[in-house]
């Protein structure tokens, strides 16, 4: 289906028309989404003529919207635009007030960084505290503010962005978090694009992998392995498929799968080379028999060229004699004929031995540096990973190329927080949540001995990492909630994977590296240290470069002093560069995104015992009557609601993912406090 024209990077451009405006805010043109449907029950029933008329609606502001998304479209403007098309709307005018409403309401529109027409004003009695000033919670708390409501965030960290954080140092700057944006197409980050001076660059795919030793991998048997690599994936998809029928294997991991996929390899080849020798065994005996089967045939003509002498010998008998020497030397040449067939057929067999081994060594370690990179897309070794779901989002995935922030993704944060009441240095120690309202105890993270503050509000936001969810009491980030979250908010904690990824970041006076490659790998010398320094990034402006570490790797890290881990970078990087082109870094720095109490690592996966299911439990509210699952949204009365890249099924682990959890969560509480939409009018139409 088309979607209208794509823009530089993948994205669908501005002007592609009322299809492509749904299809950038990942809406189908012509149907109603699930959230719609839920919205508006009297679109539902009505006929496909009101269905179509409020789609048109819809679509049409979409790109009003997006056609300038640097300032609020108000409802007026936006009314303006449907007369002047002829949309009808003296007898639509109730649909398409609750349409901009409703797209207000959800952050489909009129979200982000942009000028207002008509100034926040607070009209609403609703105080809302959101925990954590990371993405999701600026996010929400634009959005509740914009809806008139009274909004404090409390960040235990003394910057907002929580896992988006830049490093900016002179002329120097590299993402320490979050760095890449996946494609723009239906991403919410286009708008902001628009809206902030966001310098984006494609990041160029081509990565050079260099051996341990520091010589560079052949490109062809790169090629070789990386097909052997999918074809393992492709194959854990049988085995994943399998797993939903034998309970044994109803846990396991992706890591278990691939492992028990290269043991089967291992034994096919074995069973090959076997099967092989056994041919070729049987080929030389064969020669031999023929050879036994000759030699029989030549002292039988011997005996004949022994009789044809005989003088005593009559015509007839010679005649006989000589009809069998004929056949005689005819079945020998039958037998040599066979014989040259066999040896011709050893020869190919004995060209064409197989291997004795499925991986060597070296394609071991090309291979586990393949495992490295999904360590890193997933932030977890793969033996955490679950086989059934660990892709689960993938069908959600944007569309065009992946790019990265060249000023820093910092950037957007910083922006959201701009005129909010943010107050830095104070982590929530309990939350307590009541049919009456909510309070929150706070603690100031830069003197521990200060006396607590508890502050009072209508409803709570938790926008806190999963990692911190995951916390044991005793911990410096721990919250106590009061009462207790109900059980299957607890067990969903506990199932669902929260990983770690790590990175270096080295500024030099100058590159040594080709300019024209953001990439190149390195290759580890062991399974398990696969992750340590595997990638290396150097797409900004400036000569830095940022090295990854994952899997195993990235846990290990940790407890590794700064200077020791800058000191192994540079000496694989002068392994692969030479010790004279590369002098000593101007600045570095290194990550511990798991020994920060207020991230504990980087971001969610789906764990072996966990599935996308829970992504969906996580994104649940909940109330002080300890609601089930099923019931909190639509009997229960909830206080305490949650956002985070950890909430969203489709779009996990990433920065627009948070960005929509915020928005989904906004709604959500708008709902709640100030109450659902009220249904169109439809009498006129």
């Amino acid at each position: 289906m088309a979607h209208g024209a794509v823009g530089p990077y993948g994205e669908r451009s501005m002007d592609a028309g009322q299809e492509g405006a749904a299809f950038q805010s990942r809406l189908v043109h012509n149907e109603l989404s699930a959230e719609e449907q839920e919205a508006f029950p009297e679109i539902v029933t009505a006929n496909n003529d009101i269905k179509n008329l409020y789609l048109k609606i819809r679509n049409r502001f979409l790109q009003l919207w997006l056609d300038n998304p640097k300032q609020e479209l108000v409802y007026e403007a936006a009314k303006v635009a449907l007369c002047r098309d002829g949309t009808g709307f003296q007898a639509s005018s109730s649909l398409s007030m609750k349409t901009h409403l409703f797209l207000s309401r959800h952050g489909y529109i009129n979200f982000g960084i942009f000028k207002r027409v008509h100034p926040v004003r607070q009209i609403q009695k609703v105080k809302v505290i959101v925990i954590g000033a990371g993405i999701s919670g600026l996010a929400a708390a634009r959005q509740l503010q914009s809806f008139g409501m009274e909004v404090t965030v409390l960040e235990a960290r003394g910057r907002v962005g929580g896992r988006i954080a830049t490093f900016h140092k002179d002329k120097y700057t590299a993402d320490l978090g979050a760095m890449v944006v996946t494609g723009l197409g239906g991403n919410p980050i286009t708008v902001l694009r628009k809206q902030l001076n966001m310098e984006l660059i494609s990041i160029k795919q081509t990565c050079t992998l260099y051996e341990t030793d520091g010589k560079r991998v052949c490109r062809a048997k790169d090629i070789l392995v990386e097909k052997e690599f999918n074809q393992l994936l492709e194959s854990t998809s049988g085995i994943s498929r399998d797993a939903m029928k034998r309970e044994k294997w109803k846990n396991l991991s992706l890591g278990d799968a691939l492992e028990l996929v290269i043991k089967v390899q291992e034994k096919r080849l074995q069973r090959k080379v076997n099967e092989h020798w056994k041919t070729l065994s049987e080929l030389y005996n064969k020669k031999k028999n023929l050879i036994v089967a000759q030699k029989q045939i030549q002292e039988k003509v011997e005996e004949v060229k022994n009789n044809l002498c005989d003088r005593n010998a009559t015509t007839e008998a010679k005649n006989k004699m000589i009809e069998r020497w004929r056949q005689l030397s005819q079945e020998f040449d039958r037998k040599e004929a066979e014989k040259r067939t066999l040896e011709s057929n050893i020869r190919a067999k004995e060209e064409k031995e197989p291997s004795q081994i499925y991986l060597s060594r070296k394609d071991r370690q090309l291979l586990d540096w393949h495992f490295a990179n999904l360590e890193f897309a997933n932030a977890t070794p793969l033996e955490s990973l679950s086989l059934r779901h660990w892709n689960q989002d993938d069908a959600y995935e944007f569309t065009g190329i992946h790019l990265a922030v060249h000023n820093g993704y910092a950037l957007v944060p910083t922006s959201y927080a701009d005129s909010l009441d943010v107050r830095f240095h104070k982590a929530a120690k309990q939350i307590a949540y009541t049919d009456k309202g909510c309070k929150v105890v706070v603690q100031s993270v830069n003197d521990e001995d200060s006396s607590e503050v508890t502050m009072e509000c209508d409803a709570v936001l938790c926008t806190i990492p999963l990692g911190v969810l995951k916390e044991e009491k005793g911990s410096k980030s721990y919250i106590e909630f009061n009462p207790p979250l109900p059980e299957w908010k607890r067990s969903a904690i506990k199932r669902l994977g929260y990983g770690n990824l790590n990175k270096v970041i080295l500024c030099f006076e100058k590159s040594f590296w080709d300019d024209n490659n953001h990439l190149f790998g390195h290759i580890g010398s062991t399974t398990s240290s696969r992750g340590e320094l595997f990638l290396f990034w150097t797409m900004y402006r400036e000569p830095v470069v940022i090295a990854l570490v994952a899997g195993k790797a990235a846990n290990i890290m940790e407890n590794v002093p700064d200077r020791v881990i800058v000191a192994r970078t540079l000496q694989v990087l002068r392994g692969i560069f030479g010790a004279e082109a590369i002098a000593e870094p101007k600045y570095s720095t290194v990550t511990k995104w798991k020994s920060d109490p207020w991230s504990r690592g980087s971001y969610s996966y789906v764990a072996a015992h966990s599935s996308g299911e829970d992504y969906d439990v996580m994104a649940l509210p909940v109330d002080p009557q300890g609601s089930s699952a099923k019931d909190v949204i639509k009997k229960g009365k909830p206080r305490l609601f949650f956002a985070g890249e950890h909430t969203m099924r489709n779009y996990p682990a990433t920065v627009h993912g948070a960005l929509l959890s915020g928005a989904r969560e906004s709604a959500r509480i708008a709902d709640f406090f100030i109450g659902k939409l009220a249904p169109a009018d439809l009498s006129q139409l």
